[in-house]
């Protein structure tokens, strides 16, 4: 067991912290931008949205958009508990909270015309997804998750692999669509579609690349305890490689590990954490075949 110290009481504070500013971000976005543009988008906003229109117009009840978001996380993390099992990380649960109280909480304060009436709704439409992206890639960073398609990705990987990528533009291209059935204009999932690229390119550029994994290299003489870390705190494979000094002549252990982008920096916190002077090199790679990725493709 980890002991407790002030050092990591004040790591996990300020990870929480930058998650919640976050999500509190990506709500604004989608509040006070997206929203009162008449947008939409995808995962489970886009689709709490779609309910609640549609809940409004059958029963003429209002949800507020981020109670619908907690029921839909809710849910999907009961199902996927029973089918993949509960292995949920406590910032995943923290992270799909705090997006309902953020919703919720802008959607009481901001007006419905939202604080950029004299924009055009297009220019508020992108401005929503930049802003969501930020906030989610934060969240990213951090080691939280948004759940939503994240949770929907684990169940269908349970029986069959997909890519990630193909999993949310498949999710995105439905939910959009669909807006249609609850009154949407063409505009409205045109303006869904321009947001979801946005928000898509954003996460991206500050998840430092467009590629989906990295592989990092790390040199240190700590290698079987940072070995044991990674497998025990952040949960991915590792591989040791024989290498040896150049100048120094001494053999050592190189630990590879390939992981998604968005568990880098986790990954680089967990080696940190063991040996502060560990040498370490991360590398985008195009792409990663095989169990926990994607399948191979036919050749």
């Amino acid at each position: 067991m980890k002991s407790l110290t002030f050092e990591s009481v004040l790591r996990t504070f300020r990870e929480y912290s930058l998650m919640t500013v976050g999500m509190f971000i990506y709500a604004f976005g989608w509040i006070g931008c997206i929203l009162p543009a008449d947008g939409i988008g995808g995962g489970a906003a886009g689709l709490s949205l779609v309910l609640c229109r549609a809940v409004e117009a059958v029963a003429g009840v209002q949800v507020q958009i981020g109670t619908m978001v907690f029921l839909i996380n809710g849910l999907l993390l009961l199902v996927a508990g029973f089918i993949v099992g509960w292995k949920f990380g406590i910032k995943t649960v923290f992270s799909i909270f705090m997006i309902s109280v953020s919703m919720n909480f802008w959607e009481s304060v901001l007006p419905a015309e939202g604080l950029f009436a004299g924009m055009e709704n297009l220019l508020q439409v992108i401005l929503g997804g930049v802003l969501a992206g930020i906030g989610v890639a934060i969240c990213f960073m951090q080691g939280g998750s948004t759940g939503g398609v994240d949770i929907v990705s684990m169940i269908i990987n349970k029986y069959r692999t997909v890519r990630y990528g193909n999993i949310v533009m498949c999710s995105d291209f439905m939910i959009i669509g669909s807006s249609l059935l609850v009154g949407s204009t063409l505009n409205t999932v045109v303006y869904g579609y321009i947001m979801t690229a946005v928000f898509s390119y954003t996460v991206d550029l500050i998840m430092s690349g467009n590629q989906q994994s990295n592989q990092v290299l790390i040199m240190s003489h700590k290698y079987e305890e940072i070995t044991r870390a990674i497998i025990e705190n952040a949960h991915r494979g590792v591989t040791l490689l024989e290498g040896m000094g150049g100048y120094t002549r001494e053999p050592m252990k190189v630990v590879v590990v390939v992981c998604r982008k968005r568990e880098t920096s986790k990954i680089l916190k967990v080696v940190k954490s063991v040996d502060p002077n560990a040498f370490m090199s991360v590398g985008s790679v195009m792409g990663v075949y095989g169990l926990g990725f994607q399948s191979l493709p036919k050749i």
